[in-house]
C-alpha cells in the first residue's frame, strides 16, 4: 500500500534514499519511491506544494490567539480533511492579518476565491542589495575643533529613538554596538531577545534591545550555512546596523588596514536597534515569508523607524503591502534602490510610502601609484594595504600584459602555468563596461590561484572597489581607465627590455579636490516598470565604499544597501527632533531639501556610458542634506489611510482581478507626494498639492518653475501666504503638452522659496499620443 502524499520538500531527500545501499531498507524504500513517483504522475504535478503568502488585509481581531484561530478556521476549510497545521507555516496577527503556508497552486487558486482574501502569491527569493560620510552630509560629530551639528543637538543623537534593522543579524561584540552611558531600554518596547547557539540573553543590552531570527522559507542549505541565531556571520547586517545608528568610537580609530581611518559612528549614535535576522549565509538570501514576519513583529515591537536593505531578485515588491501598514502605524519605513544601474527601469522597493535609496559617492578616494620599469608613474585606485609592522617594501615585478581577462582567454594565454611573483595587466576595458565585475573576480581569481602578486585591471569606472576585499587575498589589485591602461598597454609593445611594474600601497584622499556627489553606476534607476506615476527613488545618499563595522573590525562595502541606512540615521534623528511629523513628513523634508548641485553649483553627475548630468530618475529629489531637512519650511504631508484611494488594490494584488476594501476614485499623480510624475501625457492636465507649514508662522512663499521640455508648466496661485489661520494651503500644477508626439521622458521641478526656506520637488513628464510606450530614459 502506497504511503500517504509527502509534501515537496521531502522528495530531494528520497531521492537521495533510493539510491541508499542498505539492504534492509532497499526493498521499502523502493516502494516509497515508486509512490512518490505514480503519485506525481497521476497529479500531473499539481500535488506539489510551494509556500504562498495569502493577505487578508487589516487585523480584525483584537487578541493574535484569535487572528490565528481565524486563519486556521480558513485554512481548514480549504483542506477539509489533511487539516491546516501541518501545511500552516507562519501567521502574521500583528501589523496585519495574513498566514503562509504550503499549498498546491490549484489550492492557491481557490483559496484566493475566499471571501476576506485580497491575495495570494508565491513567496519568493530576497537578496541584500562610516568614517568619512556623515562629515560628507554635514552631520559633523563635535570634536576639538568643531562642534556638532545642529540636527544632531537638537534631536540628542537619536535619543530613545527605536530603528528595526531587517538584515543578515547583528556582531554585539562590535565597538559600534557599545552601550555605555545608555539609560533603560525604553518602556514601550514589547520586543524580545531571540536566543540561539551562539547568541544569549545578554547579547542583548540597552543598545542593541530586541533580536529576533526567521526560517519561514528559507532552504536548508541556507541554514546549515550560518547559524540559529540573530548572530550575523556575513557582516551585512552589522554593517547597516553601524552605519544607521553605530556608536560612537572614539577611544580608537577606525579603518580598512589604515584606509579611510576616522571616528566610527552612525547617522543616529544615540538611537536603540532591533535586529531582524532574515536573510541567511553568504548568499545573503531571504523569502518573502521571512521578510513579511519580520515586519509584522517589528510593527507589534514597536519600531520607530524600519531599515530594509534588500529586494527580491525579479525586482518586484511583494511585501509592500505589509510596509503600508507599518507606514500606517506611524513607522518610517526606508529602502534600498537595487544595485542593477545604470540601466533604466529597474528601481526597486518603488512603493509611494516608503522612502527609496539610490547610492551616491562622497568626496574621498583611494589613489594608487603604479610604476612601470621606465620609472613612468600611473596613477588608479585600490584598497592595496600593506600589513601593520611590516618590513617589505613594494618592489619591481615581472609584468604580463593580456588585453582580455576572461578565464577562458587567461588558460589559453598560460595553460595553466603558475605566475610566481607576476603582475598581469588587463589592458582592454571589458565589453559589458557597467558588469565588469564578473571578469575582475575571474582574473583576480587566476592570479591568485597561480601565485601571482599583483592585478591592474581596466575599467571605465576606477572607484568601484566594492570587490576587491573579498578577491584580492594577498594580492596588489587596482583599478585604471582606460586611457592609462592604454599607456601601459604601449609600454608593454614597446618595451625590448623586460617588463616591470611596482605597485605602492593605497592612500585616503578626501575633500573638495574631488568630484563629489555623483550617482554610483551600480545604483538602480527609475522609472518604476509597476508605478510610473512616481518617482523613484527618491533619494539618494552615500553608498560607495562606505566603512562601517563587520564583526570586531570594520570593513567598506558599496551597493544601495548601504545608502539606505544613511537615510534611516536621518529618519531618526528627525522623529527625535520633531516627534509630530508622520512618515509622510518626514518623506517631504528630506526629499524637498536635497541637493542637485555640488558645494561648486556644478550639477551632480550620474555614472554611466558616458556619464551625464544626473535626472530624477538617478536621484530622486537630489542627494540627501541633513541639516537643511531639519528645517524644510513647508512639508507635503498624507493622511497614510488615503495610499488606499490611488490603487485600486494593484499594489496589494497585481496578478488578479480582485479588489477587497478598495476605494480607487482618483488618479495615482494626485497623491500629495513631494515629486510629480505623469506617465502619458496627452492633454492639459491639473494636479493638486497641498503643503503645510512647519516654519516661521507668518511666511510668504514664491514660486519657481522650471518646465519640462517640451511641456507647459504652470502653478496656480503662483504665491502661498500662511498665518496662524492658514498653516496648510492647496496648489494646482497645470501640465500642457506643447506638440502632439510619442515621445520621451523631460524633467523639470517645482520651487517654493522665500528668504528662509528653498522647497524643491522634481517633476517628470512623457507626451504620448499612442498607447504603447518605448525610448524610456
Amino acid at each position: 500500500m502506497c504511503m500517504p502524499p509527502v509534501p515537496l520538500s521531502k522528495i530531494d531527500d528520497m531521492g537521495f534514499m533510493c539510491c541508499s545501499s542498505h539492504p534492509l531498507r532497499a526493498a521499502s524504500l523502493l516502494l516509497l519511491c515508486f509512490c512518490v513517483v505514480l503519485s506525481r504522475v497521476h497529479a500531473g504535478g499539481s500535488r506539489s506544494r510551494e509556500l504562498y503568502i495569502a493577505y487578508l488585509g487589516d487585523v480584525k481581531h483584537e487578541h493574535p490567539d484569535d487572528v490565528v484561530a481565524s486563519h486556521h478556521e480558513m485554512l481548514g476549510t480549504l483542506l477539509q480533511r489533511e487539516g491546516s497545521s501541518a501545511s500552516m507555516v507562519y501567521h502574521y496577527k500583528h501589523g496585519f492579518s495574513g498566514f503562509a503556508a504550503m499549498l498546491t497552486a490549484d489550492q492557491a487558486t481557490r483559496l484566493a476565491e475566499f471571501p476576506g482574501v485580497i491575495s495570494v502569491q508565491p513567496s519568493k527569493t530576497y537578496r541584500s542589495t562610516t568614517t568619512r560620510s556623515w562629515d560628507f552630509l554635514g552631520l559633523h560629530y563635535p570634536s576639538s575643533h568643531m562642534p556638532a551639528s545642529e540636527l544632531l543637538h537638537a534631536s540628542n543623537y537619536g535619543e530613545d529613538i527605536i530603528i528595526g534593522v531587517i538584515d543578515t543579524g547583528i556582531w554585539p561584540e562590535s565597538r559600534s554596538f557599545s552601550d555605555q552611558g545608555y539609560g533603560p531600554v525604553p518602556s514601550r518596547w514589547k520586543g524580545k531577545c531571540q536566543v540561539g547557539p551562539d547568541w544569549g540573553n545578554n547579547n542583548c543590552s540597552r543598545k542593541i534591545i530586541g533580536a529576533r531570527f526567521y526560517t519561514v522559507g528559507i532552504a536548508d542549505k541556507y541554514l546549515k550555512a550560518d547559524s540559529l541565531s540573530p548572530r550575523d556571520h556575513n557582516g551585512h547586517g552589522t554593517h547597516t546596523a553601524s552605519t544607521a545608528a553605530g556608536s560612537t568610537v572614539e577611544e580608537e580609530v577606525a579603518s580598512f588596514h589604515g584606509l579611510a581611518a576616522g571616528v566610527a559612528r552612525g547617522g543616529a549614535p544615540r538611537a536603540r536597534i532591533a535586529m531582524y535576522k532574515s536573510l541567511w549565509s553568504v548568499d545573503e538570501t531571504g523569502s518573502t515569508a521571512s521578510v513579511l514576519a519580520a515586519i509584522d513583529d517589528a510593527i507589534h515591537d514597536g519600531v520607530d523607524v524600519l531599515s530594509m536593505s534588500l529586494a527580491s531578485r525579479d525586482g518586484s515588491d511583494d511585501y509592500s503591502f505589509a510596509t503600508l501598514h507599518a507606514v500606517q502605524k506611524g513607522i518610517t519605513v526606508v529602502m534600498s534602490a537595487g544595485n542593477d544601474g545604470p540601466r533604466a527601469q529597474t528601481v526597486a522597493n518603488s512603493s509611494p510610502w516608503g522612502i527609496t535609496v539610490a547610492a551616491s559617492k562622497l568626496d574621498r578616494s583611494f589613489p594608487t601609484v603604479v610604476t612601470l620599469g621606465n620609472k613612468q608613474q600611473m596613477v588608479g585606485q585600490s584598497l592595496y594595504y600593506q600589513p601593520k609592522n611590516s618590513s617589505s617594501r613594494s618592489n619591481f615585478a615581472s609584468l604580463a600584459c593580456i588585453s582580455t581577462c576572461t578565464k577562458e582567454a587567461l588558460e589559453e594565454a598560460f595553460s595553466g602555468e603558475e605566475l610566481t611573483g607576476i603582475i598581469l595587466l588587463c589592458y582592454k576595458e571589458p565589453q559589458a563596461p557597467f558588469n565588469p565585475q564578473g571578469v575582475f573576480i575571474q582574473a583576480s581569481t587566476y592570479v591568485v590561484d597561480h601565485g601571482g602578486s599583483g592585478l591592474i585591471f581596466v575599467q571605465r569606472t576606477t572607484d568601484a572597489l566594492e570587490v576587491i576585499p573579498y578577491y584580492c587575498t594577498g594580492i596588489a589589485c587596482v583599478l585604471v581607465d582606460p586611457d592609462v591602461g592604454n599607456k601601459m598597454h604601449q609600454y608593454c609593445m614597446d618595451s625590448s627590455s623586460p617588463r616591470l611594474a611596482k605597485i605602492e600601497p593605497a592612500r585616503t584622499v578626501t575633500g573638495k579636490g574631488i568630484l563629489a556627489p555623483k550617482v554610483a553606476a551600480f545604483s538602480s534607476r527609475g522609472p518604476s516598470i509597476d508605478y510610473p506615476a512616481f518617482i523613484k527613488p527618491d533619494i539618494a545618499a552615500p553608498g560607495s565604499n562606505i566603512l562601517a563595522a563587520v564583526r570586531n573590525s570594520y570593513e567598506t562595502m558599496s551597493g544601495t544597501s548601504m545608502a539606505a541606512p544613511h537615510v534611516t540615521g536621518v529618519a531618526a534623528l528627525l522623529k527625535a527632533m520633531h516627534p509630530d511629523w508622520s512618515s509622510a513628513a518626514i518623506k517631504s523634508a528630506i526629499v524637498t531639501t536635497a541637493c542637485v548641485t555640488d558645494q561648486r553649483g556644478m550639477s551632480i553627475l550620474a555614472e554611466g556610458l558616458p556619464r551625464k548630468v544626473a535626472d530624477p530618475f538617478d536621484y530622486g529629489g537630489g542627494n540627501i542634506n541633513p541639516s537643511r531637512a531639519a528645517h524644510p519650511g513647508l512639508v507635503y504631508d498624507i493622511n497614510p489611510r488615503n495610499y488606499n484611494k490611488f490603487f485600486q488594490c494593484a499594489i496589494i494584488n497585481q496578478r488578479t482581478s480582485t479588489s477587497v476594501g478598495c476605494n480607487a476614485t482618483l488618479l495615482a499623480y494626485n497623491l500629495n507626494l513631494p515629486s510629480i510624475s505623469v506617465p502619458d501625457l496627452r492633454g492639459p492636465i491639473t494636479i493638486p498639492r497641498m503643503v503645510t507649514n512647519v516654519g516661521d508662522v507668518h511666511s510668504v512663499y514664491h514660486a519657481i518653475v522650471q518646465s519640462p521640455d517640451g511641456v507647459k508648466m504652470e502653478v496656480f496661485p503662483p504665491v502661498l501666504v500662511f498665518d496662524n489661520a492658514n498653516k496648510v494651503q492647496k496648489f494646482d500644477v497645470k501640465l500642457s503638452p506643447m506638440w502632439n508626439l510619442q515621445g520621451d521622458y523631460t524633467f523639470g521641478s517645482l520651487t517654493w522659496h522665500n528668504d528662509l526656506h528653498t522647497v524643491r520637488i522634481p517633476v517628470a513628464a512623457r507626451i504620448t499620443n499612442q498607447d504603447f510606450y518605448a525610448d524610456v530614459a
